[in-house]
């Protein structure tokens, strides 16, 4: 059985719960004091992963480091219908991965933003941080909306989500925790509430069911 080196709160090991559960892969979920323990930063994590960070899985022999990285991998394996990485499909493949890059520019804006907010006392440029987010949210608003012209529901072209949305949606939706409002976004905001109607949605703290409605695609 899989094995997530796993935190509650944190959005990055909660794309790995997303897409688990979508998959519907069990695993065992090791919680890790990430604080105030900074359990990551402990030698004996740190033998699982040199850079100290989350999350980590253990799948047999293989330890994987990196949250975009295993939802590659989670996909390869574990998906049997390749729909959410599809591997015969190079130019999705190269679509995907440019988005995977993008939700990790996310992470250092939005997320940033939410650690200088929240508990963690991080010290970062808050305002550099939150311009950098909105930058990105209007690139991707605009995308959204682009794609829905299209009849698209989703970031990457197809009737079906990709490990893209996944990647994409926990520090989008966590966003506002981190001072940035997502109100002038509306693409943004119905491509949430579609990614909330996929089978096998699951919550964190901060993130909540879809509201009444018709379920999206997917």
């Amino acid at each position: 059985m899989i094995t997530l080196h796993d935190y509650e709160l944190s959005g990055n090991c909660y794309k790995l719960r997303l897409m688990l559960s979508f998959l519907g892969v069990e695993y065992r979920s090791e919680m890790v004091d990430f604080y105030p323990g900074r359990q990551h930063k402990s030698p004996e994590f740190r033998r699982l992963n040199p850079l100290g960070q989350l999350p980590v899985i253990e799948d047999g022999d293989l330890v994987l480091r990196d949250a975009q990285a295993i939802l590659v991998y989670l996909a390869s394996a574990y998906d049997g219908s390749g729909q959410w990485y599809p591997r015969d499909d190079p130019a999705r493949l190269g679509q995907i991965a440019q988005w995977l890059a993008f939700a990790d520019a996310i992470t250092a804006t939005a997320s940033a933003a939410r650690l200088h907010d929240g508990m963690f006392f991080e010290e970062i440029d808050i305002d550099a941080a939150r311009a950098g987010a909105h930058r990105l949210f209007r690139i991707l608003d605009q995308h959204l909306h682009f794609a829905e012209l299209e009849g698209q529901d989703w970031i990457c072209p197809g009737a079906h989500p990709s490990i893209a949305d996944v990647a994409c949606f926990p520090y989008v939706m966590l966003s506002e925790e981190g001072g940035i409002d997502r109100m002038d976004y509306p693409a943004i905001r119905r491509w949430c509430d579609g990614f909330k109607r996929i089978p096998g949605f699951v919550t964190m703290s901060g993130v909540f069911p879809a509201g009444p409605g018709v379920a999206s695609a997917g």
